[in-house]
């Protein structure tokens, strides 16, 4: 499958806030429309982007919410990419098995319908996001391999993946065309506002440079919006959660920015990619030409010890 030289990508940034995953899919089949009608041929929506972000706590009814694959969510999305004929990236809560839970991205290429799965690897563990709770790592026999579709291969990976250059770098070289990280991040309301900065910062930052390493376009779709510990409200004083930032954005393969959201409304970013520019980068900035792949084993070691 011949890679094509452009592709018009858009990123939909939602702020999730319904329990019912129907109605969270109404705005993003909206959202995704616009997208279509900016003439978008890949469109790529946020982490888990059918529910309120649930992991902010550990309890076992919200195993309740997780959906086999196929199912509802599944289908309703593999339809809305055939109709608008686009190629579509989503999150979702996968009911694997009885026990086996994942947090999995789908990739539906326009009529084929579903074309590839990823599940999470890296699932953190840490307050707000209990997520080891919830989700089993993914266990593909090849991780991190790039999903073929009919505009390219897709790298695709979720969040916490975002922080580990390793994941984009095995996607680089198994053949992605660009690199997608469905997200949900945000503010705890403790953080002051120099905090808020820099944590932003880091985050973007890691991700441009995922994008330089490997010469390869970047797409980050995050959630936005307060989202109140699950038991609470908006309403309650001073409620606890998490702030989800925002800020989704597209790079080149430089890591230049071409498009970023705000951080507090529903928004739909379009960027035009030039997947040929990595042939030309990668010529000019060999990188992949320079590495030492024979002084590299210790990087399958937990820690170097002496």
């Amino acid at each position: 499958m011949q890679t094509p030289s452009n592709i018009t990508a858009a990123i939909v940034q939602q702020h999730a806030s319904k329990w019912n995953s129907e109605e969270n899919l109404a705005l993003t089949h909206e959202l995704v429309q616009e997208a279509a009608k900016q003439g978008a041929n890949l469109v790529v929506l946020q982490e888990l982007h059918t529910l309120p972000y649930f992991c902010q706590i550990e309890s076992a009814s919200f195993f309740d919410l997780a959906e086999p694959i196929p199912g509802p969510s599944s289908k309703r999305l593999a339809q809305l990419a055939s109709s608008l004929d686009i190629v579509l990236v989503a999150s979702l809560f996968e009911r694997r098995a009885a026990g086996i839970y994942h947090n999995t991205a789908l990739v539906f290429d326009k009529k084929d319908g579903l074309v590839g799965h990823y599940r999470k690897m890296h699932i953190p563990d840490d307050p707000g996001y209990y997520e080891k709770y919830y989700f089993t790592p993914g266990d593909s026999r090849t991780p991190f391999a790039p999903i073929a579709t009919s505009i390219g291969k897709l790298g695709v990976l979720i969040c916490w993946d975002q922080w580990y250059p390793e994941a984009a770098r095995i996607s680089a070289l198994a053949g992605a065309d660009c690199l997608i990280y469905p997200t949900a991040i945000g503010w705890e309301p403790s953080d002051d506002a120099a905090e808020q900065q820099q944590q932003l910062e880091a985050w973007i930052t890691i991700q441009r440079g995922h994008a330089i390493a490997n010469h390869l376009p970047v797409l980050v779709a995050n959630r936005v919006g307060f989202e109140p510990t699950p038991g609470q409200t908006e309403k309650s004083q001073s409620p606890e959660g998490i702030q989800f930032w925002g800020n989704s954005f597209i790079t080149n393969s430089f890591g230049t920015i071409q498009t970023q959201a705000n951080q507090n409304q529903n928004q739909v970013l379009i960027s035009e990619l030039e997947l040929t520019k990595t042939e030309a980068s990668r010529r000019i900035w060999p990188f992949f030409r320079d590495r030492r792949i024979d002084a590299y084993h210790n990087i399958i070691k937990r820690y170097i010890d002496d």
